[in-house]
Parts: structure tokens; C-alpha cells; sequence
């Protein structure tokens, strides 16, 4: 549904925190599925940790963050130009799990939902899967500001 060069369009975010490769399915106000195919490039790995690679579950949050975003964005009906003219601040982040490691070779599939969407409030139910195993989850606090 939207690609990585369409993403961009959206999102400020830039190679190396641009964590969505793509989105697959969006239904405005309501949820969001996009991924990350997580490579043993990533230079997370370098550090995170050598010999026994593990994505780090921040960077899993911080993916969920920007496809959240990009629905946050989307859902605001703002036109091109107003969606450049703004950026997601992230207020919260509660009750993050992280159930099996990440590791290189995965795609780590982002399943956002809206809980409350009120004006430039959003409230989002994140999910990360691989291989639809759940392997983290949080809900997710945000408003759309004027950069």
C-alpha cells in the first residue's frame, strides 16, 4: 500500500531511524500493518551484540512508534503540505513486553490499532510479530505537532 519512498513522504525519519519498509494495509483512524525486514546490516549489530546479534526491543517500540505515526499523520486528513509542516511527539509508552528476540533475517511485522483518536491526541495498541508469533507489544501515547 505504501513503499518506503512514499513512507518518506510522510515520516521526517531517515536512514538509519527510518524502522518501516512498507505498509501493507491502513484503514484510516482504526489500524496499520506495515513491516521492517531486519538485516545482519543493521548498525544496531554492531554492538547489540557481536557474536549473538539481537534487535533491540527499543528499536522494535520505535518502529511501532513510526508506523503509528504514519496512521496518527493519515488519519488527520491533513494535505500534503500541512503533514510536512508536522511531526509525532510520543507522550508515553506503557506497558512494553517483550516475549522472543529479534534477529537478523526476521520481518518484523508491525499491527497498530487506535484506541482513542481525539484532535492531535492519539492512543495507539501496538504488536510486533515474526512469523505470527508475538514478540512485542505496548500501547503507545502521541501527539501530531506543529514542527
Amino acid at each position: 500500500m505504501l513503499d518506503v519512498t512514499q513512507i518518506q513522504e510522510i515520516l521526517p525519519h531517515r536512514y538509519p531511524f527510518l524502522l518501516v519498509d512498507r505498509i501493507t494495509s491502513m484503514e484510516e483512524g482504526k489500524s496499520i500493518i506495515g513491516f521492517k525486514n531486519i538485516s545482519i546490516s543493521e548498525p544496531a549489530f554492531m554492538g547489540h551484540f557481536p557474536g549473538h546479534p539481537i534487535y533491540p526491543g527499543v528499536l522494535i517500540l520505535e518502529g511501532m512508534a513510526q508506523a503509528g505515526g504514519i496512521l496518527a499523520l493519515k488519519s488527520n486528513d491533513l494535505s500534503y503540505e500541512e503533514m510536512k509542516s508536522k511531526v509525532i511527539y510520543f507522550m508515553s509508552i506503557d506497558g512494553a513486553k517483550f516475549r522472543t528476540p529479534v534477529k537478523p533475517g526476521d520481518k518484523l511485522e508491525y499491527r497498530i490499532e487506535v484506541k482513542k483518536l481525539r484532535g492531535n491526541l492519539i492512543v495507539l495498541a501496538g504488536q510486533a510479530f515474526v512469523d505470527e508469533k508475538l514478540v512485542a507489544e505496548a500501547e503507545l501515547k502521541a501527539m501530531v505537532v506543529d514542527k
